[in-house]
């Protein structure tokens, strides 16, 4: 069975979408299992239907306001760069609320609903693919898969929005008892998992360099530099589900195909611009496109 694993990485998921297209439409590839998580959760229904331009369309045309109903950033540019500040009117209503985090996501739960619909929902569900949703239960502290096959419609929508919900900047958000956070808390790479779901082939598409070791400029203030921080954890947590997959793909015979960026994309990928993520899905669809030319390559100087 092929599967194809999908890593958290926010707006860099356009990049994620540029590298499957290729994949799907050109190299035919086709899979059997999708597991995901964070933004990559949000790829794999429309990827597993086969609705690779509607997605397109989707990660081309978001912006802030698609992702936050209570935006925490005040986003200022200088010297082609961007620099997030914090928001101070959004987190003062949220402490008068005492609310737990610094904004809301909710506006992603519809753009969810919106974009993924009941039809896309069914098509998915009986096409007979696995869609496996990675997701954090805070409450519990461990990390859950869930599967297309075991919810509704609703629940499902549910699941892929908490998924992407990287607290605490966007909503916590409380399910059958239990608060859940970004599944990219626990599992940014969940390339086991679809090993243990008998996967005997996987593309795992990860968004960031190979070589994540760079000069990163830190925050000039205590909330950009908490940004900093929880970018340095998932980093190492990354990091190490990639050291496991590699692992668990070589005892249990798997081929393991990895596609990364060529480059760092973005130092915040919370800032969700337009004309970037085109650019980046573009980029993705080339990287795979080169990187299939030179195996072929490769291929015909071994014979």
């Amino acid at each position: 069975m092929k599967a194809l694993v999908i890593s958290g990485g926010g707006s860099k998921g356009a990049y994620a979408g540029g590298v499957a297209s290729h994949l799907m439409k050109v190299q035919n590839r086709d899979y059997d299992i999708f597991v995901g998580a964070s933004t990559g959760s949000l790829l794999l229904t429309h990827l597993a239907i086969g609705e690779i331009d509607k997605l397109h369309r989707v990660y081309t045309n978001v912006n802030q306001k698609s992702i936050f109903s209570l935006n925490p950033f005040k986003i200022k540019k200088k010297d082609n760069r961007e620099y997030v500040s914090i928001n101070y009117l959004t987190t003062i209503l949220q402490f008068i609320k005492k609310k737990r985090t610094f904004g809301e996501s909710k506006n992603l739960r519809k753009l969810i609903q919106q974009k993924i619909t009941k039809d896309d929902f069914l098509r998915a569900k009986k096409s007979g693919k696995d869609i496996v949703i990675t997701v954090s239960n805070l409450t519990k502290n461990n990390v859950e898969y869930k599967s297309i096959k075991e919810f509704s419609y609703e629940e499902f929508c549910d699941w892929i929005w908490i998924s992407c919900n990287y607290i605490p900047f966007m909503s916590l958000v409380k399910k059958d008892g239990y608060e859940y956070a970004d599944g990219g808390f626990g599992s940014m790479v969940p390339i086991r998992e679809a090993i243990r779901r008998g996967a005997t082939e996987i593309d795992a598409i990860i968004l960031e360099s190979e070589n994540m070791e760079y000069n990163k400029v830190l925050g000039k203030n205590p909330f950009s530099l908490m940004i900093n921080l929880f970018g340095f954890v998932l980093d190492q947590v990354e990091r190490s589900n990639i050291i496991e997959g590699k692992l668990a793909a070589t005892n249990r015979n798997v081929v393991l195909n990895l596609y990364y960026t060529p480059s760092k994309l973005t130092e915040n990928s919370l800032i969700f611009d337009k004309k970037l993520m085109t650019s980046w899905w573009e980029q993705g669809f080339k990287y795979a496109n080169d990187k299939a030319l030179n195996l072929k390559e490769n291929e015909l100087k071994d014979r």
